[in-house]
């Protein structure tokens, strides 16, 4: 699977995964499944009663009943940040190039290119494109300057590393509240990201950046440093 390097604002280059074509078609599956039940629940139900309307509203109460399925993609990616329920469950997201969030200008222009690269050609402009790109981007994709990464996690350290600390923990770097809740989470994530790809020296420069921040000196290993300074922030900004 091929990876884009992406420089954070800390100045350390990470590696995101591009989702596979495979990754991307069942997410796509998964969510024509969602309106396909949501359709066979509104014919059920709406389309049975539709008659006890007037006759000049039956048109317009059907139309509105299928714009969900018309935005469904569009509506998903705004509220979930890049992802639908398909993308929730296959672990893939759809960020900008640069690896920052993307906007609703993004969003908007994939969504109107799935015209082309999906519902007029049955998806095969979409496929063909995604082969061809480096960055298996579709032609919405590429319009819009974004990718589709994987976001599967194969460790909990995202779960750990601001965990509870004892109310008699002992911080080991005196200065870690210099740093801001940005600063705290861009280093979470970093971390993570680096510890799912087994990227070991991207961590080694992560650790290496913190340490300059706090003009700090510690024999730790990097994983247990950095776990560290942030244990010691949350410490001592407890109660800010």
């Amino acid at each position: 699977m091929s990876n884009t390097a992406i420089n954070t604002a800390q100045n350390v280059t990470i590696e995101y995964e591009f989702a596979g074509i495979g990754k991307r078609i069942i997410a796509f599956l998964l969510d024509a499944v969602v309106l396909i039940i949501y359709i066979t629940t509104v014919s059920l139900t709406v389309y049975k009663t539709v008659d006890l309307f007037d006759q000049n509203n039956v048109l317009g109460i059907r139309e509105l009943t299928l714009l969900p399925v018309f935005c469904y993609s569009l509506f998903m990616h705004l509220l979930f940040n890049g992802r639908t329920l398909g993308k929730f469950v296959m672990r893939i997201k759809v960020v900008k190039e640069d690896g920052s969030p993307a906007r609703l200008s993004d969003f908007l222009i994939r969504w109107i290119l799935r015209l082309i690269d999906i519902v007029l050609f049955f998806g095969t402009v979409g496929v063909v494109a995604m082969l061809l790109s480096e960055r298996k981007q579709r032609l919405g994709d590429i319009a819009a300057k974004t990718i589709v990464i994987n976001t599967r996690k194969r460790t909990k350290i995202s779960h750990t590393i601001l965990e509870d600390v004892d109310p008699d923990y002992q911080p080991q770097f005196q200065n870690a509240d210099i740093l801001t809740d940005a600063d705290v989470n861009e280093i979470k994530d970093i971390c993570r990201l680096a510890i799912e790809s087994r990227d070991y020296m991207t961590l080694q420069e992560l650790r290496l950046k913190v340490a300059s921040l706090l003009k700090a000196e510690s024999a730790l290993k990097d994983e247990t440093f950095i776990r560290t300074v942030l244990k010691d922030y949350t410490f001592l900004t407890q109660g800010r």
